[in-house]
């Protein structure tokens, strides 16, 4: 036993809760938006803006008799297995044998899994990861060894669990988009609240929205909860962070303030209390649907990646016909749940509290 756990040690394989709930998680969120989210935004730009070298084809594959033509998003997209596979080799420390190793893992991986393929690939990549780290420089042939391993084990698995933790990701949100259509109201402030809190805390509400694929209603109320959080932190705080805390949490990430909300968890109350608000509005007054990259539904204002998503499924529905037009009642809905609502709401709790004496003066500082 102290035999094996010295080979982890030396091999930096750490089962814990920080590595593979906050570390992996959040890189799969960056794998995830530098390969389908940026995918998206391009072929968005391209057709939008009629930009001739974002929509013309730059590749074409022959698959099964059938060519298919990729623009440079839609190769970008393509990528999203690798992206995230090798998002979470770098995570997690991989070897470079190992971590080049992950690109067909996480390709094969996203494949099997369907429309879960980024749960698949998430728990794909960190086991392989971590066998490969096992066996690299540990015989003379490791440039043959570390990737066989990594490869075989990694597809292996795929091959064993890739669609069922695909078929059961899709499942999960299926369920939850369901229950939201059926019960907007009390889902619709339940998914905002604990999206918009998962994008404050360490890990990844980006990542947790793509693993289950929400779109629809409960991604609008998930793009709610996250904007609720981000605008409310940096809007209510802005008297102690000025302009520099204002961007930075309400472009950048809310997540800014969990040191302050380790010292007094009541300034979380605020912009939670916001969250639950603006996720009914969301999904009951304006029917705000994300139906571009799911991926979308968890980053809030961060780069306004979530507005480009909802804008993105407005001129997806329009080109499918199944939505005439983007109204002026669709562009109010966005901007009074995804900015204005948000800080309004944020600052008068803020102010409540500080009258009970909960939130004090500095209790929002940043140390930028």
């Amino acid at each position: 036993m102290k035999t094996w756990k010295a080979l982890l040690r030396r091999k930096d394989v750490a089962c814990t809760f920080q590595r593979y709930g906050i570390d992996a998680l959040g890189a799969m969120a960056q794998g995830l938006f530098c390969t389908l989210l940026v995918g998206t935004i391009l072929n968005t730009l391209g057709q939008q803006l009629h930009i001739g070298f974002l929509t013309a084809p730059v590749v074409t594959i022959q698959s099964g008799g059938q060519a298919i033509s990729y623009t440079i998003g839609g190769l970008a997209s393509l990528m999203v297995g690798p992206g995230i596979a090798v998002a979470i080799g770098s995570a997690l420390h991989c070897p470079p044998l190992v971590l080049f190793s992950l690109i067909p893992v996480g390709f094969a991986a996203n494949a099997m899994g369907g429309s879960g393929g980024p749960l698949a690939v998430y728990v794909v990549a960190i086991v392989a990861c971590e066998l490969g780290k096992l066996v690299s420089k540990e015989t003379r042939i490791d440039i043959l060894v570390t990737p066989l391993v990594t490869i075989l084990s990694g597809i292996g698995i795929s091959a064993l669990v890739a669609a069922p933790i695909g078929r059961a990701a899709n499942a999960v949100g299926q369920a939850i988009m369901w229950a939201t259509e059926l019960q907007p109201f009390f889902m619709g402030m339940l998914v905002s609240v604990l999206i918009g809190m998962a994008l404050t805390l360490p890990i990844s509400s980006a990542a947790i929205c793509a693993s289950f694929g929400l779109v629809g209603l409960a991604g609008g109320a998930a793009v709610a909860g996250c904007c609720a959080q981000m605008v409310g932190f940096a809007v209510m705080s802005f008297k102690e962070n000025g302009w520099g805390g204002l961007v930075a949490q309400g472009v950048g990430t809310s997540m800014l303030q969990m040191p302050n909300i380790v010292k007094n968890p009541r300034v979380w109350i605020p912009p939670t209390l916001a969250s639950a608000i603006t996720g009914p509005i969301a999904t009951c007054l304006f029917r705000l649907e994300m139906n571009g990259s799911p991926v979308s539904s968890g980053m809030g204002t961060c780069g306004f990646v979530g507005q480009i998503g909802v804008y993105t499924g407005w001129v997806s529905d329009v080109a499918a016909g199944l939505k005439p037009a983007i109204t002026a009642m669709d562009w109010l809905g966005m901007a009074l749940v995804c900015f204005i609502l948000p800080a309004v709401l944020s600052v008068l709790f803020a102010v409540l509290l500080k009258r009970w004496g909960w939130i004090h003066e500095g209790d929002l500082k940043l140390e930028l």
